[in-house]
Formats: structure tokens, C-alpha cells, sequence
């Protein structure tokens, strides 16, 4: 048997996918907004759309599964705005149905444990349009839908490293203040797991073991450089974006259990310390 996984907006986290589906079985078709993306998702064998634009519609008359990593924006959830109507209609087609939130929904803690029964309170703007976006699939009748609540992401390319070496790297100091991060290979693997495993309505956190402040991330990365750790900075006296800000407005730790017992997972990086050395060991290959 074939399958077809169509992917919207098939970036970071969607991608670490492909390795997981078996090119003989599986047929990936992945939107993007750039033209400049299409040469590199066709290398990797996953059939490119620009969408917005492109019609979806023969996609999905033969999708088995839906991946939607798009974020929303002020105006709800972009996929839904177009094609709410065409995927409710074949709600009944589809073995399984992701949508890619995050951790951001559960709001400030104040360093305190969160687990996917968890009420539902963001602090930030970007967590509740997410809220509203989880509310809005949800409300689809028969939808075979999974949420993934994502932790902070890094992996290849994305890490502390990079400002660590060219000298812009600062350890923020906030009292109290931990965050859940995620490595994107395991991100890929909870996403292959319940897929293998569909359980419709169900949330997971996905996140590593090991909730921890971001200077102790930034000062580990600092010493597997065989760097200077970089100087401290008190949140008060940061000079940050709003963006930067916003993250520091929510401080908790969150729980990864229903990942490991309902579906087996066994964490490749089950703290940040083995993602940042794999991490190294990767460049240096």
C-alpha cells in the first residue's frame, strides 16, 4: 500500500520527517512560499507546491495524511482560511492528521510542571492565535487530528554555536526562569510514531528531559567550544526585541511522559547536553 502525506508549509521540523517514510511507500508533497526551495525539496524525492497559489485540491483527493507545520497569523489558521471547507469534506479519507502548535499554550507557570491535561492560558499573542488555531481543527467533525506541542527547536543549524563563536551570545539572567526545548530529530520521531500508532484527539508535548535555564545552555555550548563563557546579562538591563522579550514572559517545565507511554518513544537527545555534543559531532563530520 501507498501513502500520500501532504506537508503545509514543509520547513524545519517537517523535513526531519522525510528519512522516517520509506520512499517506496510513501509520496511527500510539501508547500512552500519560495521559489528558491523547490530545487532542494525535489533532490530530496518530496513534490513541491507553492501555496499560496497553487490548487491544492488534486492533493488532497489522494492525501492519507495531513502534516501542518503553517503558523497562524492575525487573520487564524492560514490553511483552514483556504481549504477548511475541502479538508472537512474528506475528513473521513484521512488516516491520521498532524498539526505542529507549541508548548507556548500553556502559559507562565512560574517554573512550574505542565502536562498535556494542563489548562490552556498564554501569556503572548503567538500562544493564543495557536490556542484559537488548535480550537479551530479541532472543531472539524471526524478529523483524525494529532497536536504536537513543541518546546523550544534546535538541530542542525539551529543552536547556540553559531553566536557563541562570532561573540554576540549572552546569558540572560531571569530568577526562576527554566524552558523545555526539543531536538528536531525527535521531533521526527513522535511524528513517525503516531503515525504508525494514530490515536485521533490526542495531544503530546514534545520536548527532552531536562527543563533548564537558557544561560546554562548557552554556557555548556560555550565550554564544548573550549570558549569563554559568555558574559551575564540581567533581564532587566537586556537590550532584547519584543520577540526575544515575549519568551521570557512564560517560565515552566514540561512534562514528555505520554510520548514515551502511549507511544514508545525513546528520546535520541534527552537533554540538551547530548544534543549539543551530537551537534559538534555532526559539524566536525
Amino acid at each position: 500500500m501507498t501513502y500520500t502525506l501532504i506537508s503545509f508549509g514543509h520547513g524545519y521540523s517537517a523535513q526531519a520527517l522525510e528519512p522516517h517514510l520509506r520512499v517506496d511507500t510513501w509520496r511527500i508533497i510539501g508547500t512552500t512560499r519560495n521559489d528558491d526551495k523547490l530545487g532542494a525539496m525535489m533532490a530530496r524525492g518530496v513534490e513541491p507546491r507553492i501555496w499560496p497559489g497553487a490548487n491544492m485540491i488534486p492533493a488532497l483527493d489522494a492525501a492519507t495524511h495531513l502534516l501542518i507545520s503553517a503558523s497562524p497569523t492575525a487573520d487564524g489558521d492560514p490553511v483552514l482560511a483556504e481549504l477548511e471547507s475541502e479538508i472537512a469534506a474528506r475528513a473521513d479519507q484521512f488516516a491520521w492528521v498532524g498539526y505542529l502548535s507549541t508548548t507556548g499554550v500553556y502559559g507562565d507557570h512560574g517554573g512550574g510542571w505542565v502536562d498535556e491535561d494542563t489548562a490552556l492560558s498564554p501569556a503572548t499573542a503567538r500562544g493564543q492565535a495557536r490556542v484559537a488555531a488548535e480550537a479551530a481543527w479541532r472543531a472539524i467533525p471526524g478529523l483524525p487530528l494529532h497536536i504536537f506541542r513543541l518546546a523550544g527547536i534546535y538541530g542542525p543549524g539551529r543552536g547556540p554555536f553559531s553566536k557563541v563563536r562570532n561573540g554576540t551570545a549572552r546569558r540572560i539572567i531571569k530568577q526562576g526562569q527554566v524552558f523545555s526545548r526539543t531536538h528536531v530529530e525527535d521531533i521526527a520521531q513522535v511524528l513517525a510514531a503516531s503515525i504508525a500508532k494514530p490515536n485521533p484527539g490526542a495531544a503530546y508535548n514534545v520536548c527532552d528531559d531536562d527543563p533548564a535555564p537558557p544561560q546554562d545552555v548557552i554556557a555548556h555550548a560555550a565550554e564544548l567550544l573550549g570558549l569563554p563563557v559568555p558574559e551575564a546579562v540581567a533581564f532587566e538591563d537586556a537590550d532584547l526585541s519584543p520577540m526575544a522579550r515575549s519568551f521570557y514572559a512564560e517560565s515552566k517545565k514540561v512534562s514528555n511522559d505520554r510520548i514515551k507511554s502511549e507511544l514508545g518513544v525513546i528520546l535520541r537527545y534527552p537533554d540538551y547536553r547530548a544534543g549539543l555534543a551530537a551537534l559538534l559531532r555532526d559539524e566536525a563530520e
